[in-house]
């Protein structure tokens, strides 16, 4: 019986000891923001799963002395493990990384000034990741237009077949109301803005954020139609670099090189690009339909990290090309008359970049942007030459502030563009210069773990007006799977007659800015239902957005009987609605996206044939990828683009648009890419004659449908650095 007591105590202490052996973690993303419903697992009994709640914490309770794994996992996020020691009293933070994925549902967003997860942002941003990039990089190595033009609500409209010059349109608004920036910070527009796209590569970048709708209040006038960001990437501690050698049977070739490296204060990212192009017609008119092109793309960018919570970098790009098109015998030299039709493109962009970054303290970082473009542009035809030259720049400075509930950004901001013609080249159109200086703030309120309430505010100054720009944003999560965004903004466009047109215009032809006239004004709204549910490795994603936008005192360029660009402002606005549907689903070795788009465009200024003009009202895409990890991918795309009118009220013909692509994986360092688009080899020449009037004065008519045919490329891709997943 003496013996009794003592084993009582050490039963009790056992006991005791079994029972505070608990684990406790709290799981965070990159930005400190705690991630809910992580699944977490215990290697020695993988079927004893928790969830984090919403505050990211999760606890097992009442286990055995020893050692153990803890496993993290959740959608769009690396899987993270931690050993642990038991007992142990630490509550341990878990820092899950994002995993990039295409339109990933949990991509950090840059494009709404928050920094924020992508389904925690209060502004709907649809996003294309690195992984999109990557193998845009081999399918169309030269230019980021093509993948522009896959995303639901975007029209990618080629307006002009001589030079191959395009625009961008979202949600059946004209490309003058797009604006494109490059991390942030506007860098084409006017004169200069016809080429911007044609100027990126996909292989440069990290991802491209899109927002569908009046943004002017987050950037400023001109972003009616909605934003395109594109995000470049940035250096890591392990060094990154990629060739892609690319041909095609347009006699296209292209040699792409990207490289990355980082020490502890100090990085560098370079890219360099070359694209050749031979002149070709495709169908057989006498007139090119491809442009020769030879083009060159430099980026290299220094960082520099003064401490952990800072960051500067300062990067130049230029881009040179030289575009030739229109009789293939006056192309290749060979004309027999000094009158047959030609025009010779020769354009440079040189741009310099600064952006600075630096964490003030726990509750208080500060932000500086500035870039400084210069973009010439030399045209010589049989009838013309002409020299001038577009200078844009940007500065920006601004804070943002954390609090418990809110997250507040406040700043000023000065843009600005002034386009100059030679003196040895005069066009009536003269100079043209814009100067807007900027005030903007920003809080995005989280009412309750479920409600955000984003609201912002700009005042801009401009050489027309002061311009007060509200906009108010609201998501509610229903629950886990179900949520709710809606919004409503304001915007402007300064009148400029060096605004894209559906189509190209001699510059020589375009007339000067009214005197007086008025500032095109817009009210936009937008609202979106949000599905999601994930379960093993599996996921859908269903949105449903609705949308309208009105334009008033539209400023409109119109076509004289000399062939002039002329304008007016119209005293009716132009109307845009319509709705947008996508799934998205990934299903084991499968990914499925379906997406339509239904775009109401209309005139009300006009009595007749109200509709915008070359705007599809039914357009969907559909595509289907398969693969096999680190071996196979086989992807299948398919687009319909509906009717669209013309100005003279005649309607176009709908179309087809079918792709195939097949990449092979040798290891983590090699690839090889079979692309094949347009299988069906839809081209508008099939159905009518591209220009009237002679071969050797052709008058072209606007395009709605491809020129360039089917088309074939292989590219090889190395990446020395790679490692195994």
């Amino acid at each position: 019986m003496r013996f009794c007591l003592p084993l009582f105590v050490l039963l009790l202490l056992y006991q005791n000891s079994f029972a505070q052996n608990n684990i406790k973690v709290v799981v965070k993303d990159a930005f400190q923001k705690t991630v809910p419903n992580v699944t977490v697992l215990r290697k020695s009994n993988p079927s004893e799963q928790l969830k984090t709640d919403k505050n990211g914490f999760a606890a097992f309770r009442d286990l055995k002395t020893g050692y153990d794994t803890l496993q993290f996992k959740h959608i769009g996020f690396q899987t993270r493990t931690l050993a642990i020691s038991i007992p142990d009293t630490v509550v341990h933070e878990i820092i899950l990384a994002v995993q990039e994925d295409s339109l990933s549902e949990v991509t950090i967003v840059a494009s709404t000034r928050n920094n924020e997860r992508i389904e925690q942002a209060t502004t709907k941003v649809e996003v294309l990741g690195l992984e999109e990039m990557n193998e845009e990089s081999m399918v169309k190595p030269g230019n980021v237009a093509s993948i522009l033009g896959d995303i639901s609500g975007v029209q990618v409209q080629q307006s002009s077949a001589v030079s191959g010059n395009s625009n961008v349109r979202i949600q059946g608004l004209d490309g003058k109301y797009t604006q494109i920036l490059r991390d942030g910070m506007p860098l084409f527009d006017g004169f200069s803005g016809g080429f911007g796209v044609l100027s990126i590569a996909p292989l440069d970048l990290k991802q491209l954020e899109l927002i569908k709708g009046s943004s002017s209040t987050l950037y400023g006038g001109g972003a009616i139609g909605g934003i395109i960001n594109f995000i470049s990437k940035k250096p890591a501690f392990e060094p990154d670099a990629s060739i892609v050698v690319n041909a095609s049977t347009l006699q296209e070739k292209n040699l792409n090189l990207y490289f990355a490296t980082r020490g502890l204060y100090t990085g560098f990212t370079f890219f360099g690009g070359e694209t050749v192009q031979h002149e070709v017609d495709v169908d057989h008119d006498g007139l090119s339909d491809v442009p020769r092109l030879s083009s060159t793309i430099l980026h290299p960018v220094l960082f520099f990290y003064p401490s952990e919570n800072s960051s500067i970098s300062l990067g130049w790009a230029g881009s040179f090309e030289k575009r030739t098109g229109g009789d293939m015998l006056a192309i290749d030299e060979k004309a027999i008359s000094p009158n047959q039709y030609v025009e010779r493109n020769n354009l440079s962009r040189n741009t310099f970049t600064l952006l600075a970054d630096s964490k003030l303290n726990r509750l208080l970082s500060a932000s500086v942007k500035a870039t400084f473009s210069n973009f010439d542009r030399k045209i010589e035809t049989n009838s013309y030459l002409f020299d001038g030259t577009q200078q844009n720049y940007y500065a920006e400075a601004s804070l943002i502030t954390v609090l418990s509930k809110h997250r507040i950004i406040g700043g000023l901001n000065l843009v600005g563009d002034n386009f100059r013609p030679s003196s040895a080249t005069p066009v009536k159109v003269g100079q043209v210069k814009n100067d807007v200086q900027g005030l903007f703030v920003q809080d995005s309120w989280a009412i309750f773990s479920n409600t955000k309430v984003e609201a912002g505010l700009r005042v801009d100054h401009s050489n027309y007006h002061i311009f007060v720009l509200p906009r108010l944003a609201m998501f509610y999560n229903l629950n886990e799977k179900l949520g709710i965004r809606g919004g409503f903004g304001s915007g402007y466009k300064s009148p400029n007659p060096l605004a894209p047109q559906i189509k190209d215009y001699d510059i020589n032809k375009i007339s000067p800015l009214n005197q007086g006239a008025p500032t095109e004004r817009s009210l936009g709204g937008n609202l979106e239902v949000n599905y999601k549910y994930a379960w093993d490795e599996n996921s859908i994603f269903i949105n449903q957005a609705f949308f309208r936008t009105s334009v008033k005192n539209p400023f409109i360029g119109f076509e004289d009987t000399n062939g002039d660009l002329n304008f007016f402002s119209a005293t009716k606005p132009i109307v845009t609605q319509g709705f947008d549907s996508y799934v998205q689903m990934k299903f084991r070795d499968w990914e499925i996206y379906f997406g339509y788009t239904f775009t109401d465009a209309r005139r009300t200024y006009l009595s007749d044939n109200r509709f915008v003009a070359l705007t599809p009202k039914n357009r969907a895409a559909s595509t289907i990828v398969y693969e096999i990890e680190d071996a196979w991918r086989l992807g299948i795309e398919a687009s319909y683009n509906g009717k669209q009118f013309r100005d003279d009220e005649a309607q176009t013909q709908d179309y087809i648009f079918m792709a195939a692509m097949l990449e092979r994986k040798f290891g983590p360092k090699f690839s090889l890419v079979l692309n094949a688009e347009n299988i069906f080899d839809k081209r508008q020449s099939r159905y009518e004659k591209i220009f009237t009037g002679t071969i050797q004065n052709p008058a072209y008519k606007a395009l709605w449908a491809p020129l360039d045919g089917r088309v074939i490329n292989l590219a090889v891709r190395y990446s020395p650095f790679a490692k195994p997943k």
